[in-house]
């Protein structure tokens, strides 16, 4: 288990926040905190661990030690993969909080199955909770919605749209443009959305180790693209900061973006940032 290179004040500042609203925490990679005015914790795709070198590298802090979180009612998962499903990350926080997962068949299959959560951690079968795409679940004050995502490299991947007296969030996971992202946007009003941007790399094959071109997040014509079917007021993107190799400059997106009617504005963050929905 890796440790956390800044202490415990991230979670500290997320457990001692009131937000007039909702507070939305980016903690690097595709994961991030949301806290509504009555307490409700959401934690999205959290993850802490540093990759599986050298073919995944960790090329930013590591923000928290699950262990030192104190309040959560839930945890999100968009899809299977080891950044975004992880049992040394995400456990630790159902554990010590009673926090409910929710996610699509397959990611529960790697923390229940093939990671064995239940047997390593202390956790009930009623702490994970299968959603699939038309689900509607209410966490709190939160609303959260279930919708389909278009990740090529994930075997179920969904995405979250959360509807909130402040606003509305979506959470695309690792999606690139999907079919169905035009439908979302005509059918809710997204404050806020979350799209995954990276560079296009050359990464070792997880069989051969021998370097291959590689393209795991959008690009920049095609998460405006994503924005604009979407109809997001405010753009986030993520992931450009985690891996060696996929990195990009999120600043290059108002370019692209500057003769869109979406995205409205786009909300640069980095790792440990606060964001008010």
């Amino acid at each position: 288990m890796s440790t956390s290179d800044w202490g415990d004040w991230l979670p500290e500042a997320v457990a001692d926040a009131s937000p007039d609203g909702v507070a939305i925490w980016y903690l690097g990679c595709n994961g991030f905190v949301l806290k509504e005015t009555d307490g409700t914790t959401l934690f999205i795709d959290p993850y802490v661990g540093l990759g599986n070198p050298p073919r995944t590298v960790r090329m930013i802090p590591v923000p928290f030690d699950p262990e030192d979180v104190r309040e959560a009612d839930a945890i999100l998962a968009t899809h299977e993969h080891t950044d975004h499903v992880d049992g040394p990350s995400q456990a630790p926080i159902l554990e010590s909080t009673g926090a409910v997962m929710y996610g699509p068949d397959d990611s529960l299959a790697v923390a229940l199955e093939e990671e064995g959560w239940t047997e390593e951690w202390v956790l009930g079968e009623d702490q994970f909770a299968e959603v699939t795409e038309g689900d509607t679940v209410e966490i709190g004050e939160f609303t959260v919605h279930v919708e389909p995502a278009h990740d090529p490299d994930a075997t179920h991947p969904v995405s979250y749209v959360i509807e909130h007296d402040a606003g509305t969030f979506f959470h695309g996971g690792d999606s690139k443009p999907a079919d169905e992202f035009e439908r979302i946007g005509e059918e809710y009003d997204i404050d806020l959305g979350v799209l995954a941007f990276g560079a296009v790399g050359r990464i070792p094959d997880k069989e051969s180790g021998e370097p291959q071109r590689t393209r795991w997040y959008s690009d920049e014509n095609q998460i405006i693209d994503a924005a604009e079917d979407l109809q997001l007021d405010r753009l986030l993107p993520s992931h450009w900061d985690m891996w060696r190799g996929m990195t990009s400059d999120p600043k290059v997106l108002h370019h692209h973006a500057k003769s869109f009617e979406y995205p409205g504005e786009l909300e640069l963050v980095e790792i440990g940032d606060r964001v008010e929905l």
